[in-house]
């Protein structure tokens, strides 16, 4: 036996990587909704079907079944849901429009939380600002905290964040944390020990380890940054935990970004995602005593219309690609987009020039000098594509802004954790919440306008007028935008 195996070692070395190669070729052509995805990968497996199934295998596999918990969030009657749809309908009808009653029914259909009303939302502006009010959220904490994010670091503001949640365990409070296994390899060491030590129930988001490597979803992160105290209030954006963004530990030259502090009903459906990442991690369900959610009266005033829209590469996959798409449909004056990273595919492009046509004013904004290399030079090839289009680039000067944001006619927004690029639209867990509220939107729009009094506008003349060598670096580094 062992001498007939070793006497036909190389055929058998071809016959199991066809078997291979068919396996994921079969496996790519019936999963891939995308034809040029499933074309890629074909196209991979037949030129090296031993290393090319192998690669497949780790990177292109992008689908995460999960249990949900939906019955987390408690049940509502069909008649009463019906009821308030209609409400909300025709209040959204008579203050902003027609076509955003159409936009909530696109998003009821994709996100599948509701657009609630009677929120508050307030913008923290600065690491300093969101990172004091959610360590004095925690301080406050009552019953239980709950956070998951994308990057905790071991250093001086993770510090603040671990003695703030070891007192919390110390009074009673009941605290998870889950962090992402790629965000948390961030410092070396991990912060991990720091909070075992303070007897914080931590996990990691995908951390199983595979012959020493964690290779199964490696490619497949959570990026969502979700605090939630006492089942009340929640904090949310694009604000991972570390010092850059401070300007206390970091100096003047600190990294910028923006997070949100949210009450009302928007709340339980921020909870319900976290708490089915961490179920999905721990194995463990967030539910009763501790981990129950109030249901504080509404605020006076004209009610904060807000849904949470989790994405991610499970049943909720391009929920965030396809409502801003909608959204761009129904845009007629303006459409401010302020993001670090803008590498979107070709739908979403078409969508964005498709409004600009229509005679939409369009502005992008991105940074002057970005924190990630590959990205910039990426991104900076494919502005052309926005540019021909009545679409207006802007690089603004200063720190590097991390910031997500959106603002749609002056009445519309989306803010939160997604970026514009294929990791943040196809790969990674986000969680982003769509705003329907004109002082919200107004105070969106004067953050991007801000940042656009200090940029410098992009043109076609100043792209083409770079030399021919950046210009192919720069397209050849595009070509794997879809990895970067």
């Amino acid at each position: 036996m062992l001498d007939a195996i070793a006497s036909h070692w190389s055929t058998l070395i071809l016959i199991l990587s066809l078997a291979m190669a068919a396996v994921g070729i079969v496996h790519a052509i019936m999963t891939k909704e995308d034809v040029r995805a499933a074309t890629g990968w074909v196209g991979v497996m037949l030129l090296s079907p031993f290393l090319g199934a192998i690669i497949y295998a780790i990177a292109g596999i992008n689908r995460i079944r999960r249990a949900t918990i939906s019955a987390m969030r408690p049940p509502e009657a069909a008649a009463a849901r019906h009821d308030r749809d209609v409400a909300l309908e025709a209040l959204i009808n008579a203050e902003f429009g027609q076509r955003f009653t159409g936009l909530k029914t696109l998003g009821d259909r994709v996100a599948r939380r509701p657009l609630t009303s009677g929120n508050t939302i307030a913008v923290l502006k600065t690491g300093d600002e969101a990172y004091t009010a959610m360590c004095r959220a925690i301080d406050a904490a009552q019953r239980s905290v709950l956070l998951e994010t994308y990057i905790f670091d071991n250093d001086a503001v993770g510090a603040l964040f671990v003695q703030s949640l070891g007192n919390a365990v110390k009074r009673g409070v009941t605290v998870r944390v889950l962090i992402d296994a790629v965000g948390v390899r961030y410092s070396v060491p991990s912060i991990l020990k720091q909070l075992r030590e303070a007897d914080v129930t931590v996990d990691l988001f995908n951390g199983n380890i595979v012959m020493g490597l964690r290779l199964p979803y490696a490619n497949l992160r959570t990026h969502r940054k979700i605090l939630i105290v006492d089942g009340a209030v929640a904090f949310t954006g694009g604000m991972n935990i570390r010092k850059g963004f401070s300007a206390e530990f970091a100096g003047s030259d600190s990294s910028r970004d923006t997070h949100f502090e949210v009450t009302g009903p928007v709340v339980a459906d921020l909870f319900s995602v976290a708490a089915e990442d961490w179920r999905f991690a721990a194995n463990e369900a967030l539910k009763d005593g501790p981990w129950q959610v109030e249901r504080a009266a509404p605020p006076p005033g004209q009610p904060v219309l807000v849904r949470a829209v989790a994405t991610g590469p499970d049943a909720s996959n391009e929920n965030n690609l396809k409502l801003l798409m909608g959204a761009f449909s129904v845009a007629r004056k303006s459409i401010r987009i302020m993001s670090p990273y803008f590498l979107p595919d070709r739908e979403f492009i078409s969508a964005l020039t498709t409004a600009g046509r229509r005679g939409v004013e369009i502005d992008i904004v991105v940074p002057a000098v970005n924190n990630l290399f590959l990205v910039d030079h990426a991104m900076t090839a494919q502005f052309d594509q926005v540019l021909k289009h009545y679409c207006r680039v802007w690089r603004h000067e200063g720190s590097f802004d991390h910031s997500k944001l959106m603002a749609i006619d002056g009445v519309w927004a989306y803010v939160g954790s997604s970026n514009l690029d294929a990791r943040s639209l196809r790969l990674n867990f986000e969680i982003d919440m769509e705003v329907l509220d004109k002082n919200f939107a107004a105070e969106i729009d004067a953050r991007i306008a801000a940042a656009i009094s200090t940029a410098q506008p992009v043109t076609l003349e100043t792209l083409n007028a770079r030399p021919f060598v950046i210009r192919v670096f720069d397209r050849l580094l595009w070509l794997g935008s879809p990895y970067l």
